[in-house]
Protein backbone atom coordinates (compact mmCIF):
# COMPACT_ATOMS: atom_id res chain seq x y z
CA UNK A 1 0.00 0.00 0.00
CA UNK A 2 1.23 3.32 -0.93
CA UNK A 3 0.91 6.61 1.62
CA UNK A 4 1.83 9.73 -0.31
CA UNK A 5 3.20 12.39 2.36
CA UNK A 6 2.80 16.10 1.68
CA UNK A 7 5.44 18.27 3.99
CA UNK A 8 4.90 21.81 4.32
CA UNK A 9 7.23 23.77 5.51
CA UNK A 10 5.23 27.67 6.34
CA UNK A 11 6.87 30.99 5.86
CA UNK A 12 4.71 34.43 5.18
CA UNK A 13 7.05 34.85 2.61
CA UNK A 14 8.41 31.36 1.16
CA UNK A 15 6.51 28.12 2.06
CA UNK A 16 8.32 24.75 1.06
CA UNK A 17 6.43 21.64 -0.05
CA UNK A 18 7.75 18.19 -0.99
CA UNK A 19 5.71 14.71 -1.54
CA UNK A 20 7.47 11.41 -1.15
CA UNK A 21 5.35 8.24 -1.68
CA UNK A 22 6.19 5.54 1.56
CA UNK A 23 5.95 2.10 -0.31
CA UNK A 24 6.67 -0.09 2.64
CA UNK A 25 9.78 1.14 4.46
CA UNK A 26 10.74 2.45 0.79
CA UNK A 27 11.10 6.36 0.78
CA UNK A 28 10.62 8.18 -3.03
CA UNK A 29 10.87 11.26 -4.17
CA UNK A 30 7.57 12.62 -5.77
CA UNK A 31 8.22 16.49 -5.84
CA UNK A 32 9.15 19.40 -4.06
CA UNK A 33 9.02 23.38 -4.01
CA UNK A 34 8.19 26.66 -3.12
CA UNK A 35 5.11 28.41 -2.99
CA UNK A 36 6.24 32.46 -3.05
CA UNK A 37 3.94 35.40 -2.05
CA UNK A 38 4.55 38.61 -3.61
CA UNK A 39 7.39 40.99 -1.84
CA UNK A 40 5.47 44.00 0.03
CA UNK A 41 1.85 42.56 0.02
CA UNK A 42 -0.36 42.41 2.57
CA UNK A 43 -0.54 39.72 5.06
CA UNK A 44 -4.09 38.47 4.16
CA UNK A 45 -2.93 38.50 0.29
CA UNK A 46 0.38 36.24 1.36
CA UNK A 47 -2.27 33.93 2.78
CA UNK A 48 -4.29 33.83 -0.14
CA UNK A 49 -1.24 32.78 -1.89
CA UNK A 50 -0.30 30.45 0.15
CA UNK A 51 -3.64 28.66 0.77
CA UNK A 52 -4.12 28.63 -3.32
CA UNK A 53 -0.73 27.55 -3.70
CA UNK A 54 -1.50 24.56 -0.84
CA UNK A 55 -4.51 23.41 -3.53
CA UNK A 56 -2.76 23.16 -5.79
CA UNK A 57 -0.54 20.99 -4.78
CA UNK A 58 -3.14 19.10 -3.08
CA UNK A 59 -4.67 18.89 -6.68
CA UNK A 60 -1.60 18.49 -8.49
CA UNK A 61 0.05 15.16 -6.34
CA UNK A 62 -3.21 13.67 -4.54
CA UNK A 63 -1.48 13.25 -1.17
CA UNK A 64 -3.30 10.90 1.73
CA UNK A 65 -1.82 12.36 4.42
CA UNK A 66 -0.17 15.64 5.35
CA UNK A 67 3.18 16.86 8.38
CA UNK A 68 3.64 20.48 9.08
CA UNK A 69 6.43 22.19 10.68
CA UNK A 70 5.22 23.50 14.42
CA UNK A 71 6.24 27.24 14.92
CA UNK A 72 9.37 28.30 17.00
CA UNK A 73 9.26 31.59 19.19
CA UNK A 74 11.61 33.86 17.28
CA UNK A 75 13.36 36.36 18.83
CA UNK A 76 11.17 39.20 16.96
CA UNK A 77 7.81 38.29 18.38
CA UNK A 78 6.12 40.36 15.23
CA UNK A 79 7.35 38.09 12.80
CA UNK A 80 6.66 34.96 15.21
CA UNK A 81 3.03 35.90 14.69
CA UNK A 82 3.06 36.12 11.51
CA UNK A 83 5.12 32.99 10.61
CA UNK A 84 2.23 31.43 13.06
CA UNK A 85 -0.58 32.64 11.14
CA UNK A 86 1.59 31.52 7.84
CA UNK A 87 1.05 28.23 9.23
CA UNK A 88 -2.33 28.59 10.25
CA UNK A 89 -3.25 29.60 6.83
CA UNK A 90 -1.30 26.34 5.86
CA UNK A 91 -3.09 23.88 8.40
CA UNK A 92 -6.61 25.27 7.47
CA UNK A 93 -5.45 24.90 3.80
CA UNK A 94 -4.91 21.05 4.41
CA UNK A 95 -7.45 20.25 6.73
CA UNK A 96 -10.09 21.88 4.14
CA UNK A 97 -8.89 19.34 1.81
CA UNK A 98 -9.57 16.43 3.90
CA UNK A 99 -6.38 15.79 5.14
CA UNK A 100 -5.11 14.34 7.97
CA UNK A 101 -2.51 16.72 9.82
CA UNK A 102 0.66 15.56 12.04
CA UNK A 103 2.54 18.51 13.22
CA UNK A 104 6.29 18.15 14.10
CA UNK A 105 8.63 20.75 15.80
CA UNK A 106 12.24 21.48 13.82
CA UNK A 107 14.10 19.16 16.51
CA UNK A 108 12.07 16.21 16.15
CA UNK A 109 12.56 16.94 11.96
CA UNK A 110 16.12 17.34 12.65
CA UNK A 111 16.49 14.12 15.07
CA UNK A 112 14.50 11.71 12.59
CA UNK A 113 15.98 13.06 9.52
CA UNK A 114 20.40 13.43 10.60
CA UNK A 115 19.94 12.00 13.89
CA UNK A 116 20.84 15.30 15.96
CA UNK A 117 18.09 17.71 16.91
CA UNK A 118 20.61 21.20 16.50
CA UNK A 119 21.92 20.02 12.89
CA UNK A 120 22.19 22.47 10.81
CA UNK A 121 20.66 23.29 7.46
CA UNK A 122 23.15 22.16 5.22
CA UNK A 123 23.09 19.08 7.11
CA UNK A 124 19.57 18.51 7.05
CA UNK A 125 19.18 19.34 2.91
CA UNK A 126 23.07 16.91 2.61
CA UNK A 127 20.49 14.01 4.54
CA UNK A 128 17.42 14.47 2.66
CA UNK A 129 19.39 14.34 -0.74
CA UNK A 130 20.80 10.83 0.58
CA UNK A 131 17.93 9.24 1.88
CA UNK A 132 15.78 10.34 -1.10
CA UNK A 133 18.48 9.48 -3.96
CA UNK A 134 18.32 12.72 -5.49
CA UNK A 135 20.21 14.14 -8.15
CA UNK A 136 20.98 17.54 -7.23
CA UNK A 137 20.05 19.17 -3.91
CA UNK A 138 16.83 21.04 -3.69
CA UNK A 139 16.28 24.71 -2.78
CA UNK A 140 16.39 24.71 1.58
CA UNK A 141 12.58 25.44 2.12
CA UNK A 142 11.54 22.77 -0.37
CA UNK A 143 14.61 20.51 0.99
CA UNK A 144 13.04 21.69 4.84
CA UNK A 145 9.56 20.34 3.38
CA UNK A 146 10.77 17.31 2.17
CA UNK A 147 12.39 16.32 5.54
CA UNK A 148 9.25 17.12 7.45
CA UNK A 149 7.50 14.61 5.21
CA UNK A 150 10.66 12.02 6.05
CA UNK A 151 10.21 12.74 9.60
CA UNK A 152 6.22 11.63 9.43
CA UNK A 153 7.07 8.45 7.26
CA UNK A 154 9.87 7.35 10.10
CA UNK A 155 7.14 8.52 13.08
CA UNK A 156 3.87 7.23 11.60
CA UNK A 157 4.97 4.11 10.24
CA UNK A 158 6.36 0.77 11.62
CA UNK A 159 7.51 0.56 15.22
CA UNK A 160 7.11 4.05 16.18
CA UNK A 161 3.42 4.15 13.85
CA UNK A 162 2.34 1.60 16.12
CA UNK A 163 3.69 2.92 19.50
CA UNK A 164 1.84 6.43 18.67
CA UNK A 165 -1.74 4.67 18.13
CA UNK A 166 -1.13 2.96 21.59
CA UNK A 167 -0.67 6.18 22.90
CA UNK A 168 2.73 5.92 23.77
CA UNK A 169 6.13 7.76 22.21
CA UNK A 170 9.61 7.27 22.74
CA UNK A 171 11.94 9.79 24.21
CA UNK A 172 15.77 9.50 25.32
CA UNK A 173 15.23 6.02 24.34
CA UNK A 174 12.81 5.05 26.57
CA UNK A 175 8.83 4.24 26.32
CA UNK A 176 6.77 7.94 27.69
Amino acid sequence: MTRRILGIDPGSRITGFGVIDLIGSQRHYVASGCIRTVPGASLAERIRVIVAGIHDVIATYQPSEAAVEQVFVNVNPASTLMLGQARGACVAALVMKDLPVAEYTALQVKQSVVGQGKAPKEQVQYMVVKMLNLSGTPQEDAADALAVALAHANHSGGVMGALAQQGLRVKNGRLA
